[in-house]
């Protein structure tokens, strides 16, 4: 009945406040040494990515409902030892909104393609919860192009709609696409709520970065593709089932508040071929934002060997 009471409060004050954005100017990338530029797939999606820096290529596939600014904190640490690839993955930030099921098969074919492409070899593949996973599958579907993976949070796990993100303070707002669909309307206040459950320390949530994350789900059909993500959340655990074939070195990164269990990160562990596993202190399910210096270590440990 509490749970019952929470979501009718919360439906009433969405239709209340709506999600009616305006983008009045570009969310600012200093870090990038280059415009935005798109990619059209042969499906007729349009990917948007970034390349900057100098050196061999380094894509970075982001979380679940961001875009390519979610790394703007660790893009800085890695451009003077890597030529950086930052994309929209399809159905986020500026890529096509196409009516399609958000899978993870159709997402892995996306970054496939995108890799071919663009004609990117030795790649190392950086991601970060759906991008975690995407990371180490695209490299069994493309393993004479990807290099290296360094796979943060892997969102692989989950036990109702929606999957890991449930397990957030204030994941259980997700739920509400399970009652009212792709009409779930999305305030800045939610997609706030639900982000902030996410990290360790919400500071680390840039309120800049929030308002371009809401200004982006205001656009037309973003909530029919957010519906899509979160309705097919099976498809992100079903993908473990790649893992065992995984035969590039693996780096497991996961923040020490991340969503997912000890059991489940060593499960990945076990399952991934030679992976290495690290935790990063006082970082959540965004580990990029808040702990960016030290996953760089990382990466940059990883390409010595």
């Amino acid at each position: 009945m509490k749970q019952i009471s929470r979501l009718i409060a919360v439906a009433l004050a969405l239709l209340l406040s709506g999600c009616a954005t305006t983008r009045d100017r570009d969310y600012p990338t200093p870090w990038a040494s280059s415009a935005p530029e798109f990619v059209r797939l042969k499906n007729g999606m349009t990917v948007r990515y970034v390349a900057t820096g100098d050196g061999a290529p380094l894509v970075l596939l982001h979380t679940i409902r961001t875009q390519l600014e979610y790394f703007e904190k660790l893009v800085p640490e890695l451009i003077g030892r890597y030529r950086v690839y930052a994309l929209d993955l399809p159905g986020h930030g500026q890529s096509s909104l196409l009516p399609e099921d958000y899978t993870e098969p159709l997402l892995r074919k996306a970054v496939s393609e995108f890799l071919t492409q663009l004609d990117l070899r030795d790649v190392t593949l950086v991601g970060e919860s759906i991008g975690g996973v995407l990371a180490l599958t695209v490299a069994v579907d493309q393993r004479d192009r990807v290099k290296r993976v360094v796979s943060l949070n892997p969102y692989d796990y989950g036990e109702s709609f929606g999957g890991g993100i449930r397990r957030s303070s204030s994941g259980w707002m997700v739920g509400m696409f399970n009652i009212f669909g792709s009409d779930t309307p999305e305030p800045r206040f939610v997609t706030a709520a639900v982000l902030r459950g996410g990290v360790h320390d919400a500071a680390r949530l840039p309120e800049a970065l929030l308002d371009e994350f809401s200004l982006t789900g205001s656009r037309d059909g973003y909530r029919s593709v957010e519906y899509s993500v979160f309705k097919n959340w099976t498809t992100w655990r079903d993908a473990r089932q790649l893992y065992p074939k995984v035969k590039v070195p693996v780096t497991l990164i996961y923040g020490s508040d991340d969503w997912s269990r000890p059991q489940e990160r060593e499960r990945n562990r076990e399952a991934i071929p030679g992976a290495e596993l690290f935790t990063i202190d006082q970082a959540g399910h965004f580990t990029s934002l808040e702990k960016p210096a030290e996953v760089a270590a990382r990466i940059l440990r990883q390409r010595a060997h």
